[in-house]
Formats: structure tokens, sequence, C-alpha cells
């Protein structure tokens, strides 16, 4: 919905939130996972379905190629969240700054948007380097804002998802609260069984 002007910038601003763009790159990285082998059609739908979800248009024309180039993006970006402090955040995000990303300019996409930062090369950049980009930017954010690591893995053994840690109090283990769940009632049942021996 537009704002009061209708300019559509509140609307803009809202889908492109650093919050917004941090979980659309743990939702990335978890639909890109860590195959080596090259993606199916169905994971390039997937990832495409990811896409449009946090405000991508069509048409997207995501190729095979593209999936497997942002597969290497994903991976960096994983190394981020499975950072076990600040420091150790801020180092990765750093190295794939000065390694992976351009300089920073201003961009308002030839008057389509409000101008905002990017670190990609170019407004018609390759998927890869626009998630990159775009998921460092907003990592990168987080990082300075919190002075915390902007997420983690998943503590499930049966889950390697990444999730944005929000908030404050207790560190957040799970990506979900299915996972939470599972693990907890897996915990209970081992000290039953355990109890009984």
């Amino acid at each position: 919905m537009d704002n009061a002007s209708g300019d559509g910038h509140d609307d803009w601003s809202t889908r492109h939130s650093v919050f917004r763009t941090a979980r659309r790159t743990a939702a990335l990285v978890n639909a890109l996972g860590t195959a080596p082998d090259a993606p199916t059609q169905a994971e390039v739908a997937a990832v495409e379905a990811v896409l449009r979800e946090y405000g991508e248009s069509d048409p997207l024309d995501l190729t095979a190629e593209d999936v497997r180039a942002m597969r290497s993006a994903a991976s960096s970006l994983r190394a981020v969240f499975a950072a076990p402090d600040v420091d150790t955040a801020a180092h990765r995000l750093n190295r794939i700054l000065a390694e992976r990303c351009g300089p920073l300019r201003l961009t308002a996409h030839g008057g389509g948007s409000p101008w905002h930062p990017h670190l990609d090369s170019d407004d018609e950049a390759p998927w890869a380097e626009w998630l990159l980009a775009s998921s460092c930017m907003a990592l990168t954010v987080l990082v300075w804002d919190r002075q915390r690591p902007p997420g983690g893995v998943c503590a499930s053994p049966c889950c390697a998802h990444v999730y944005v840690a929000i908030g404050g109090g207790a560190d957040r283990r799970y990506c979900s609260r299915r996972c939470a769940t599972r693990e907890r009632v897996a915990s209970h049942r081992r000290a039953k069984r355990a109890g009984a021996v």
C-alpha cells in the first residue's frame, strides 16, 4: 500500500528494511542448501518462490546456473550466520566485503525506487552478486547496530537452517518453534528412558 503522498516509498522501505533483507537472506541460504550437484528445476522454483515472497517481481528468469552461483554466495553467508561471536561475524563479513562486494554506491533504479545503497557492481548485476551484496549490507548493519552475531545455525541435529536473531533476551538456538519443540521432546524422552534404567 502506498503512503499518503502516493509515492510508494513507505511500502518500498518496509519491503527493503534491514530486518526483512536479513530474513530474506536466511530464507535464501536455507532454500539454496549446500548440495554440490546441479540444481534441479524444483530447486530453481523454490528459490524463485522465496524471491517472490520477499518482493522481487516477475519475470525472474532464474536459471540453474544462477542458482549454482547463488549457492556459492549462500555458503559464504552461512559462515557469517555460523559465527560463534560478534568478532568472528565481523571478520567474516569484512572478508566478503573486501573480496566479493563492490564499492558502496547509491541507486534509484532509474527512478523506480527511492535512493538507497548497493554494494553490487550494477543494477543489472548477476543474481549471486546481488544476493551477496544486499545480504552483506543488511548483516553488516545488524552487527553494527546490535553488536552481536546477526543470527545462527539451528542447534537441532536434524536441521541445518540458519535464522536471524532479533530482539534481546536469551540467545536463540533453534530456527523455529518446531525444531525447539522437537528437541525438547527428544530430551524429555531421553531423560525418561535414563530414569527407567
